[in-house]
C-alpha cells in the first residue's frame, strides 16, 4: 500500500504544481484513479490512501469489480471511461455513476431510458474526436452542439461536459494545443447556454498540459499503479 499511496501523493503534487502555474485553485481539478486491469485489492489500497473516484475502460471488468467491492459501493464513485456499445447500456446505466464516453445520441437515449428511477441521474460527458483520427471514437466538432442540446434534455441523465483522448505526443506545446481544442468547444457550448462544468482530459503523460488548458478531471492510472497488466500474462 505504501507504494500506491506514495504514487498517489506524487500525482497530487504534480497536479498542485500545474494548478499553481495555471493560477487555479487545486480544488478545481479532480483526480480520477484509472483502475482498469488492476485488482479490487489495488482499488482498496488506493481508497485507503484517500481516493474515491475510479475509472474503468471495460464494461464487464468494471461491473465485476464493482461487485467485488460492493461493501464500499456507497463510498466509491465509478466512472466508465472506455467504449460503450448499445448492448451494454443497460448494465452501465444501473451500475455506474458516470459515463465519459457518450459518442452518439443513440447511446445517451438508451442510458436515459435504462437508468433505474431510484438512482440519481447518470452523470455523462460527450466524447469528442478533436484530432480527427478515423479509428477513434467521438463526435466530430461540427456535430457536437446539436447532440449536446439533445442529451442535455434527456431525463435520467445530467450532461456535465466533454471528454477527449488526444493523439499521444511528447511535445508539451502540441499537448496543450490538443487540449485547448476541447476547451474551446466547451466554452462555445457554455456560451450557447448549456450548463456544463466538466472537462475530462489529461492522463499520466500530459496531465500538466491538460490542467493548464482547463481540465477539471484528469484520468491517471499508470503513474499510480504502474505498468498495465497485459491480458494473458
Amino acid at each position: 500500500m505504501a507504494t500506491i499511496a506514495a504514487n498517489i501523493q506524487q500525482v497530487h503534487d504534480r497536479m498542485a504544481r500545474a494548478c499553481a502555474l495555471a493560477q487555479r485553485p487545486v480544488q478545481s481539478v479532480t483526480l480520477l484513479t484509472v483502475s482498469k486491469t488492476y485488482s479490487a485489492d489495488a482499488v482498496r489500497e488506493a481508497m485507503a490512501a484517500g481516493e474515491r473516484r475510479f475509472g474503468e475502460n471495460y464494461v464487464q471488468e468494471g461491473v465485476d469489480k464493482i461487485g467485488e467491492l460492493i461493501d464500499l459501493r456507497d463510498r466509491l464513485e465509478w466512472h466508465l471511461i472506455g467504449p460503450l456499445q448499445s448492448n451494454k447500456t443497460r448494465v452501465v446505466a444501473s451500475q455506474f455513476d458516470w459515463v465519459h464516453t457518450v459518442d452518439r445520441l443513440k447511446i445517451a437515449e438508451r442510458l436515459s431510458a435504462q437508468r433505474p428511477p431510484g438512482l440519481a441521474p447518470l452523470q455523462v460527458c460527450l466524447q469528442v474526436n478533436t484530432s480527427g483520427e478515423a479509428n477513434k471514437s467521438g463526435l466530430g466538432p461540427a456535430e457536437l452542439a446539436p447532440v449536446a442540446r439533445a442529451v442535455a434534455a434527456l431525463p435520467g441523465l445530467r450532461l456535465r461536459g466533454l471528454m477527449a483522448i488526444p493523439e499521444p505526443t511528447a511535445d508539451p506545446i502540441e499537448q496543450r494545443r490538443a487540449h485547448r481544442a476541447l476547451r474551446d468547444l466547451f466554452d462555445r457550448l457554455r456560451a450557447d447556454g448549456l450548463d456544463l462544468d466538466t472537462l475530462s482530459m489529461g492522463m499520466t503523460a500530459d496531465l500538466e498540459a491538460a490542467i493548464l488548458e482547463g481540465a477539471t478531471i484528469v484520468r491517471v492510472g499508470t503513474a499510480i499503479f504502474g505498468a498495465r497488466i497485459q491480458p494473458g500474462r
